[in-house]
C-alpha cells in the first residue's frame, strides 16, 4: 500500500524538498501509528530511508517527544525495512538493502504472511506504479496549496482506475482518501 501525505495541489514535498507544510498533530500521528504497527515491512527509497534514519532511531529518547512520536520511534526501529537504492553502501535499523525493484520479488514478498507492506517515497512509488505493484493508495490530503514541488504521481504512463473505499476527516483539516484497485478485492 502507498501511504503518503500530499498537498491539495498534489505535491508530496515542496520545491526545496521541504515537508514542513504537513499538518501532523497527535490525532493524525496516532492514526498513522495504528495503521503502521501491524505492517509486515516498510519499503522505502533511499531519500525516504535517510530522512527516517536521521530522526526515528532515537526520537523516543527526547523527554519532550509527544506520546505518538515516541511510539512511532519504537514501531520504526522494530519494523523490518527494505530500502531500494543503487547508491547506499550499508543500512541499519532492521533494514535490508535491495538494488532494483524486481516485480517477481515484490510479488513474493507481498504473498508472505505478516501484514501489508507500507510503501514510501515518490520515486519508488512511481517505479511500483509502472510495474502495477500497488494495491491500495492511502492519500492524506493536507489543506495546503504549495504551488510547486515534487508531484506524488510521477508515472504519467500509468493510468489507474481506482475505487474509493474510505474517507476520514481529521480535526486539523487533513482528509484521508483511501483507494483500492478494483482487481485487488
Amino acid at each position: 500500500m502507498l501511504m503518503m501525505s500530499v498537498s491539495l495541489d498534489g505535491f508530496f514535498e515542496g520545491p526545496n524538498h521541504e515537508l514542513d507544510w504537513q499538518l501532523i498533530d497527535e490525532e493524525l500521528h496516532g492514526f498513522f501509528n495504528d495503521q503502521l504497527r501491524d505492517m509486515g515491512a516498510f519499503l522505502d527509497g533511499r531519500v525516504t530511508y535517510e530522512l527516517m534514519a536521521e530522526y526515528w532511531p532515537t526520537a523516543d529518547k527526547d523527554p519532550e517527544a509527544a506520546a505518538p512520536v515516541a511510539e512511532f520511534a519504537r514501531i520504526w526501529r522494530e519494523m523490518p525495512k527494505i530500502v531500494y537504492s543503487r547508491t547506499l553502501d550499508r543500512v541499519e535499523w532492521n533494514t535490508t538493502l535491495v538494488r532494483e525493484v524486481v516485480p517477481t520479488e515484490v510479488l513474493e514478498l507481498k504473498a508472505q504472511p505478516g501484514g501489508d507492506l507500507a510503501l514510501g517515497g515518490g520515486k519508488l512509488a512511481a517505479e511500483f506504479m509502472r510495474h502495477d505493484l500497488i494495491d491500495e493508495y492511502w492519500l492524506y490530503v493536507h489543506p495546503v496549496v504549495l504551488g510547486e514541488g515534487t508531484p506524488l504521481f510521477q508515472a504519467p504512463e500509468a493510468r489507474l482506475n481506482l475505487r474509493l473505499t474510505e474517507t476520514r476527516a481529521f480535526g486539523n483539516g487533513v482528509v484521508l482518501l483511501r483507494y483500492r484497485r478494483p482487481a485487488t478485492e
